[in-house]
């Protein structure tokens, strides 16, 4: 997994610039690792607690052949995926609903109920792109939604599948798990007075 919109927060009784919160700790970061700003919040604000939304991407490689250079970056798929199947199987996941069939047996949350505010798939040429935004999620759930999506784009199962596997409330009805690979958390959203930057599409390349 991958993060572009990740949020952390932390107490300090420190005195520096803004600006060296950002440059001064990359030092000591490894390269996969970096800071893309730094905002000072009052004690109220909870990096998770407070978060209203989160927005996931999960990215697929949809070719016969492997990319090296992408390997990963993106789950690689070899099947040819028809994404308007997976459109339609996409719409039934929308508001607020038990994703028991997509949770995995780690989960810890107490409740399996989700509310998914938004999911669309388009393709740019050999990629996939999903994206969903929900209030929270479960464990595993964008890719164990993923996997029921690429059985349905590669015409192992019908578009109506997906409704069958929400209903069932139980993780075995669904496909296998989707590979980490291609999972981004992309965006994290607050309401104000927490309106930090919103993430630069440039950075995913997707």
């Amino acid at each position: 997994m991958h993060a572009l919109g990740q949020i952390v927060h932390f107490d300090t009784h420190a005195i520096r610039d803004i600006r060296a919160w950002t440059f001064g700790v990359n030092t000591y970061l490894p390269n996969t690792i970096a800071i893309q700003w730094a905002e000072r919040v009052d004690e109220k604000f909870h990096a998770r607690f407070s978060a209203v939304s989160r927005c996931y991407r999960y990215v697929i490689y949809n070719h016969p052949v492997r990319s090296a250079i992408f390997s990963e970056r993106t789950t690689w798929y070899q099947r040819a995926l028809d994404i308007k199947p997976m459109q339609k199987a996409a719409e039934y996941l929308l508001g607020e609903q038990d994703f028991s069939s997509f949770r995995s047996s780690q989960c810890e949350s107490k409740s399996p109920m989700r509310f998914v505010e938004y999911i669309q798939i388009e393709r740019k040429d050999r990629f996939v792109v999903l994206e969903i935004q929900a209030n929270a999620f479960l464990h595993h759930m964008v890719r164990n939604i993923a996997g029921v999506l690429l059985s349905i784009g590669a015409g192992l199962k019908p578009p109506e599948w997906m409704q069958d596997v929400l209903a069932a409330k139980d993780r075995t009805k669904a496909s296998d798990t989707a590979d980490p690979h291609g999972l981004y958390l992309y965006q994290v959203n607050y309401l104000a007075p927490y309106l930090f930057p919103e993430n630069h599409r440039a950075l995913l390349l997707f």
